[in-house]
């Protein structure tokens, strides 16, 4: 189980003063050594890059074959203040990650080391702006999402899991989290398989899967309608992408407080650490990659859809 990292990644970030070195430091105490935070100013203020890389037993840094995981926490802000006192419904996507990194540190300390490297970034910013957006305000963010892509997505990931809440709209009524079709190079794939086995597992439901449109995959900044920022990553890489959204039966904005349900976040972080235990052993596939060649061969790259495109 858990849910006592997701309670303790709760209390951690549920500060006006929580830093990237406070974070940085819970995941120390956990057993992860390859733990760094950066500081990083945009023009609307500063947010804290933080980063845990967790070796494997076969994993790229041992010298290993086994496959590269990464867990991204994606979101705007931890805290909307002064606007709002207390932690915001948009600061799961961080809660969920750091939890993830202590809970696998954790369990490499006590001998349950993952066969493939897992790499955790998220941001820390418990004083971010807000934005209007339909059918209820977005949570902003002080730097913009193309700087967020450079600082937290890097060559290592072979895949990637992209973790934001999604409770603002109307198209996912389900309570709990969800995942998405795997996003690879500008094409929105087929639902991974592996993926939906690993969620009904954990859930002991039937799998809840949230549905993309094109616009989604495309960079912030284009003018075109996003449901959120959780496909963002697939924008600066080639990997395969899958969001795991936080989700509600109702829209709940973004910078609400009050609306984290720790439940739930014990349940995505259960999946994406099932998730990175199978990729590691080759036995979770994002995507199938003899289709993949198909689909190249005759359609072509749909790559365009990770610029801004035409003005």
């Amino acid at each position: 189980m858990s849910l006592s990292a997701v309670l303790a990644s709760l209390d951690l970030l549920d500060s006006a003063r929580v830093t990237g070195a406070a974070v940085v430091d819970a995941w120390r105490a956990a057993g992860l050594d390859l733990v760094e935070t950066a500081t990083i100013r945009g023009p609307r203020g500063t947010t804290d890059l933080v980063r845990a890389i967790v070796p494997g037993s076969r994993g790229r840094r041992a010298g290993g074959e086994a496959p590269t995981l990464a867990i991204v926490g994606r979101l705007g802000g931890i805290g909307a203040r002064p606007e709002q006192i207390g932690l915001v419904s948009d600061g799961d996507g961080a809660v969920t990650a750091v939890a993830a990194a202590l809970k696998l540190g954790r369990m490499r300390r006590e001998g349950d080391a993952l066969d493939g490297d897992v790499i955790v970034a998220t941001h820390i910013c418990p004083h971010a702006p807000t934005q209007p957006h339909a059918p209820v305000p977005f949570m902003g963010s002080p730097v913009d999402m193309a700087t967020l892509n450079r600082e937290e997505i890097n060559p290592e990931m072979e895949a990637i899991l992209s973790i934001d809440t999604t409770r603002g709209n109307r198209v996912i009524n389900h309570r709990g989290f969800a995942i998405s079709p795997t996003v690879k190079a500008g094409w929105i794939l087929k639902v991974s398989d592996d993926l939906l086995d690993i969620q009904q597992i954990v859930t002991g439901r039937l799998p809840a899967v949230f549905p993309l449109t094109m616009q989604d995959i495309t960079p912030y900044g284009n003018g075109l309608y996003h449901l959120n920022s959780i496909l963002q990553p697939a924008t600066a890489t080639e990997a395969p992408v899958v969001g795991v959204a936080l989700t509600a039966e109702v829209a709940v904005p973004g910078s609400a407080t009050g609306a984290s349900q720790p439940g739930d976040i014990e349940q995505a972080v259960r999946f994406v650490i099932e998730v990175a235990k199978a990729f590691g052993r080759g036995r979770c596939r994002f995507y199938d990659a003899a289709e993949w060649g198909s689909i190249q061969k005759r359609y072509d790259s749909m790559a365009h859809l990770m610029t801004a495109g035409r003005e």
